[in-house]
């Protein structure tokens, strides 16, 4: 087997060198796309002379080969794997050889990638390598609307997460240390068709739907709450209006015939208070007239105050007589 191997190398210019070079990074990277880099470029079109060979060899292993001649990729599958537009790997189904575990990032990024790219395929955005332009950005938000989940926080995380699928050759990026920045854009690559299938893509979208209708069915029953709490209101304030009307109604009737007795009122009232203050007068008239008149007090009065006169008048004289009578003092004495 070897020497027809060689024999066919030799038809091709190539040594075995060569070829065990081109499988160790079929199957150390499960991938190679011609306009990754120069060097992936030379082990394709390496790839496209000998490809009979090479498969050949990874048959035996129960490794299946996809290689897109308009995109210029090829990749590999594990034994037993399920490959969206691959007939399904009967004599290794179950196997769980040469399988890599996905992390829960890398499994929802893929999907969000997926969405993005079924999207931009609908809209006809789709460059002539089949690639569709993203920013990191809308990434992120598709990410929330669709898995209500978020890109890691962490750095290191980020960047670990976006170098696995760029190493997958799922998505293309220049530098991995712009991925903090929302301006910065990324390509995804057309094999990542093949990693999620239209099916799970049905149900992802089905279930973005559900949320959407569920929530829009919510705010319906807020708005329909609401509109009735509205109308109770205004049917209890119109209530309440035709109360306080009935009311005032009332109470402008009673008003009406009020005035009438209360007139009658203020006259009687009036009318009485007039005879009380007539009363009074005709009985104060009748009082002054009936009392006594003391003359005799007068009288002794008068005669009181009379001699009380004719006393001061008295003892003024005798002081004026006793003040005569004295003589002035010398100022020398006798």
């Amino acid at each position: 087997m070897l020497h027809e191997i060689e024999r066919q190398l030799e038809k091709e210019g190539l040594s075995q060198k060569d070829y065990s070079e081109l499988l160790v990074r079929l199957l150390d990277y499960g991938v190679i796309c011609r306009d990754e880099s120069q060097v992936e470029q030379t082990l394709y079109d390496r790839f496209v002379r000998i490809e009979d060979l090479v498969n050949e060899y990874l048959v035996v292993l129960g490794i299946r080969v996809q290689h897109d001649r308009r995109f210029q990729f090829v990749r590999l599958y594990p034994p037993g794997a399920q490959v969206p537009g691959m007939e399904e790997d009967q004599q290794n189904a179950g196997s769980s050889s040469f399988r890599q575990r996905l992390t829960q990032s890398e499994v929802a990024l893929i999907l969000v990638l997926r969405a993005q790219y079924d999207k931009a395929l609908r809209e006809g955005a789709v460059d002539e390598q089949g690639c569709v332009m993203v920013s990191f950005e809308g990434l992120t938000i598709a990410m929330k609307n669709l898995l209500k989940r978020s890109l890691p926080e962490n750095l290191t995380e980020r960047k670990s997460l976006f170098r696995k699928l760029r190493q997958m050759r799922l998505i293309q990026l220049q530098n991995e240390d712009s991925v903090e920045d929302g301006d910065v854009w990324l390509r995804i690559r057309p094999m990542i068709m093949s990693y999620v299938s239209d099916e799970v893509l049905s149900e992802l979208m089905a279930d973005d739907e559900t949320e959407g209708d569920e929530s829009a069915e919510a705010a319906e029953s807020e708005e329909t709450a609401e509109t009735s709490a509205v109308a109770e209101t205004s049917e209890e304030s119109s209530e309440t209006e035709t109360d306080v009307e009935t009311a005032s109604e009332s109470e402008a009737d009673a008003a009406v015939d009020e005035p009438v007795e209360e007139s009658a009122e203020e006259s009687a009232e009036e009318i009485a208070e007039e005879i009380a203050e007539e009363i009074a007068e005709e009985i104060a008239e009748e009082i002054a007239a009936d009392e006594p008149v003391d003359e005799s007090a007068d009288e002794e009065r008068a005669e009181q105050e009379s001699a009380e006169q004719e006393s001061a008048e008295e003892s003024t004289n005798e002081d004026q007589a006793v003040s005569d009578t004295k003589q002035p003092l010398s100022l020398f004495g006798e």
